[in-house]
């Protein structure tokens, strides 16, 4: 069989599931069944969108490391994934899943066990869970471990970090290009046109999320909605755009404003923005808490009159990820007590949505965490108002 096309060398592999079998043992688990498509690709480099339908990976203390996957994804796993044991889970309504894991687990020497199990992901469906909950009763026992590998991937290895800041560099061109076709005229599907074009030219990925670009009533949403818009004078456009590069993300926020009439309260909202940004940037340190980002985020906002308009939630980590989103956890939330570490990759964001007035303002960048001083930016927005006419 050819060598699959892997991103990381076979010793960061073997580190990564050294140190996982290691946590399992500090957990006291013989083994785990993964469903999170970004963990499984962290271990082995697998490289599917299949989840969405149905793959499971287990891995044990003993150094099993096993695939379950759908004849359809099997071209996907001998193409990405240095796991050689691959069992192939057939599709029928005659076909039980959660006794295709069992069968996997038995193989494995784990009746009787504790198993670990993620339950907080996308590639789980609850459905899935309680069958496979009732298939094992009395004869495993399955332990919740939804966070155990995402703990581990939150501090970046160098190799992971270059992924990153290629993932920036790229984004950066794509800003560019977005700030210059932003002008009166132009519709978004022109300008996701542009976006897309830049983005793949320049070797990046397809975004793990939509991202929301819009205009007049659509500019307040943060989320991505379907249906075009032109963006006319004395209007503005925001932008959420996001960059994956070997699936590693990097993101930004911005607005784009419109003359000849640039309305005032939006340039307020925009330096107000600015020394959220910074603050929070500055903050932005080993021993400091997501909880704290968001206490400088919200007291800056609140300080300068916009705590009415700032959002509940102010950033997240970002590393390799998969649809339907860019978003990790932990997030930059009240009270959050995860600390930060070196090598952590955040996307902070300063949003402020004035539904009243139907006005919208904010930035974000992505940063890394390093060992003294403040954050290396890895991605860029400006921190003077863009207004195009």
């Amino acid at each position: 069989m050819d060598e699959p096309h892997v991103h990381f060398t076979r010793a960061e592999f073997a580190d990564r599931q050294a140190r996982m079998r290691q946590t399992l043992v500090e957990h006291e688990l013989d083994g785990m069944l993964l469903f999170t498509i970004e963990d499984m690709y962290w271990l082995c480099g697998l490289d599917t969108d299949g989840f969405c339908i149905f793959h499971c990976m287990f891995i044990g203390t003993e150094g099993q490391l096993t695939h379950l996957t759908r004849n359809s994804d099997l071209a996907n796993v001998r193409y990405s994934s240095i796991c050689q044991d691959v069992r192939i889970c057939r599709d029928g309504n005659d076909v039980s899943r959660p006794e295709e894991i069992k069968q996997l687990l038995h193989s494995h020497g784990m009746r009787g066990r504790r198993i670990g199990i993620q339950l907080d992901t996308k590639g789980l469906t609850p459905q899935l869970y309680l069958e496979l909950r009732e298939t094992l009763d009395g004869w495993c026992r399955l332990v919740d471990a939804s966070n155990l590998v995402g703990t581990l991937r939150l501090v970046k290895s160098p190799q992971e970090l270059a992924y990153i800041r290629k993932a920036g560099d790229i984004l950066d061109t794509v800003r560019e290009v977005a700030v210059g076709a932003a002008k009166p005229g132009l519709s978004k599907a022109d300008i996701y046109g542009l976006v897309y074009q830049a983005a793949f030219a320049s070797g990046g990925d397809p975004p793990a999320h939509r991202p929301p670009i819009g205009c007049a009533d659509a500019s307040l949403n943060t989320r991505y909605t379907t249906g075009n818009q032109w963006l006319a004078e004395n209007d503005h456009m925001t932008f959420e755009l996001g960059v994956g590069y070997r699936h590693y993300h990097a993101g930004n926020f911005f607005v784009v404003l419109t003359g000849p009439d640039i309305d005032s309260r939006q340039l307020a909202m925009h330096r107000a923005a600015v020394e959220a940004l910074d603050n929070v940037q500055d903050t932005m340190r080993p021993g400091r808490t997501f909880g704290d980002l968001f206490d400088v985020h919200r007291a800056t906002l609140a300080e300068q009159g916009y705590g009415h308009a700032a959002l509940s939630a102010c950033g997240y980590t970002m590393g390799a990820v998969w649809p339907p989103t860019w978003m990790e956890k932990p997030q930059i939330v009240r009270g959050n007590p995860t600390v930060l570490e070196p090598n952590m990759t955040i996307f902070a964001h300063m949003i402020l949505v004035d539904r009243d007035n139907g006005l919208m303002m904010g930035l974000g960048e992505q940063a890394i965490v390093t060992e003294n001083g403040g954050p290396e930016i890895v991605t860029h927005v400006p921190r003077e108002p863009v207004a195009n006419s």
